[in-house]
């Protein structure tokens, strides 16, 4: 990395850090409700579900949640509200606290209050609360939902001043047939880790089945691309009939022709209520390396049967948010695919980025492959996005806030993005992607774009994905890339690699939700 693209990433650091820093207002709380003047029903919140909880006021008030909350008349999730109660009143609302922290706050101000904090992108609140000297603001504006009865927020230059912080516990439910080396604290809530986990052992699953299908397993092996392969169209199918049991509006199998084999996609669709011509797309491949002749060696040849971790495991987080999304009323279209051929040169995707139907577009793509190996094991988790337009700036700016925003306070990540972004600074990505790191989590905008976010990319969508360790993976395209293989390599001495494994795709999970209901209400522009 050049020292001016060092140098330009700091001074991104910076731009997000502390641009209203000189407008934060004298700490002065006198006359301010106080946090118990503000009571909250159930008293311990359940996190990392959406739930209904009563505030109530004993003095007149406004509170803001900082959270997503649920509209009462259009029903779609917006990023946070502001109530303004009076002595003795009370409202119910639907909110999806943080699954991977134990405190959650609320912020009171005095009744009609517009303007209001809020905590820098790469910290969180319980950090923002200790020095509130960091952080910019937001105000109230008018709800932009057909319906909407509640007040959304937007970036403001004034904060209005100070506020009072009512700090409460969240306990995120568990599993009880679990135990910690099973991943037990990632297996509850509206996605899990653990779920994800389930899936990518039972698509893997190698145990000889002579009337499972044609790969002779209990699993779905083999699923490279070819006309002449069973395994790979029984993949397919299987994939489809998945799709259509989560109760999708429509299922399609999309078979283009490249060269001289089909690409097949699996995309199911769920119509937007405000504006069903743009598509947020969420995708992953579920193609894997096709053998090759053997190589002499150490490491078996090119080419494997499972594709655990390139991409069962990318695939089953596609599965995963699909099947609780499905349910869930968004302003933009919600399409989840899982494409084939991106090992063969991104056919699947390229195939499909480039006939969309006529007056389409894509608002914003994300992309799973590779992800799990990766923190919280003994290597980097990255968070890229893109495209990436110089080495002499972030170009991405508001790609890169939203990635910061959500990684530092829902999924309690303010310390080890931290070391990602030094370790981005110093040496780039090639390091990210091949050495063995300490609790690191690394935001950066990619020069590379190795995987199907390049199809969106080179229609000028910007994108975010997220992968673990590449290219210092031994088995990366390999016999022996599966689930075995990834739980020993996220073995470490605190603990299993099980467990890291349902955390890693925890946190990989969440970020990918949280971003998908962030970019249905205000999708993230190609900033090129």
């Amino acid at each position: 990395m050049s020292p001016c693209h060092a140098r330009a990433g700091l001074l991104v650091l910076l731009m997000f850090t502390a641009p209203f820093a000189g407008c934060m207002g004298e700490n002065n709380s006198e006359g301010l409700p106080n946090e118990d003047a503000l009571t909250v029903s159930p008293e311990v919140i359940p996190g990392g579900e959406w739930t209904t909880i009563m505030l109530s006021a004993s003095k007149d008030m406004s509170v803001f949640i900082p959270y997503f909350i649920q509209d009462p008349g259009s029903m779609r999730a917006q990023n946070g509200t502001v109530f303004d109660l009076m002595k003795g009143e009370s409202v119910s609302v639907s909110v999806l606290f943080p699954p991977r922290n134990t405190e959650v706050v609320l912020l009171i101000g005095d009744y009609g209050r517009m303007e209001w904090p809020i905590r820098a992108a790469g910290e969180s609140w319980m950090d923002w609360d200790a020095d509130r000297t960091s952080g910019s603001a937001v105000a109230t504006a008018p709800n932009e939902d057909a319906g909407g009865l509640w007040s959304w927020l937007v970036p403001n230059d004034v904060n209005g001043g100070d506020v009072t912080v009512k700090k409460m516990e969240t306990v995120r439910e568990q599993r009880a047939d679990l135990t910690d080396a099973d991943g037990v604290g990632a297996s509850g809530g509206w996605v899990n880790g653990r779920d994800v986990y389930e899936w990518v052992d039972f698509i893997t699953d190698d145990t000889p089945c002579a009337t499972c299908g044609p790969d002779g397993a209990v699993g779905y092996l083999d699923r490279w691309i070819g006309n002449a392969n069973p395994s790979y169209e029984h993949a397919i199918t299987y994939f489809e009939g998945v799709m259509q049991g989560y109760g999708l509006d429509s299922v399609e199998v999309h078979r283009f022709q490249s060269n001289t084999a089909w690409a097949v996609n699996i995309c199911g669709y769920k119509t937007g209520s405000v504006y069903p011509d743009e598509w947020l797309i969420f995708g992953a491949h579920f193609d894997i390396a096709p053998p090759v002749a053997y190589t002499p060696g150490v490491l078996p040849g090119y080419g494997t049967r499972h594709g655990a971790y390139d991409n069962a495991a990318g695939s089953s987080m596609v599965l995963t948010t699909a099947s609780v999304l499905a349910e869930f009323d968004a302003r933009r279209t919600m399409v989840f695919c899982l494409w084939s051929s991106e090992e063969e040169g991104l056919w699947g995707s390229r195939s499909f980025a480039n006939d969309l139907p006529d007056g389409v577009t894509v608002s914003n793509y994300l992309n799973l492959d590779m992800a799990g190996v990766n923190y919280p094991g003994d290597y980097a988790l990255s968070v890229y996005l893109g495209p990436d337009g110089t080495e002499e700036a972030v170009d991405q700016t508001g790609m890169f806030h939203l990635a910061e925003w959500i990684g530092a306070d829902a999924l309690d990540l303010a310390s080890q993005m931290e070391r990602g972004r030094e370790e981005w600074l110093a040496g780039g990505e090639s390091p990210l992607w091949g050495n063995k790191y300490t609790d690191t989590v690394a935001i950066y905008e990619s020069p590379t774009a190795r995987s199907d976010h390049q199809s969106f990319q080179n229609i000028g969508v910007a994108t975010l994905g997220w992968n673990g360790v590449v290219d210092g993976y031994p088995c990366y395209h390999r016999e022996c890339d599966t689930m075995e293989t990834m739980i020993d390599y996220m073995d470490t001495d605190e603990s299993t690699g099980i467990n890291n494994l349902a955390h890693s795709w925890d946190i990989v999970t969440w970020w990918a939700v949280f971003a998908f209901l962030h970019m249905d209400q205000s999708p993230v522009p190609n900033e090129l």
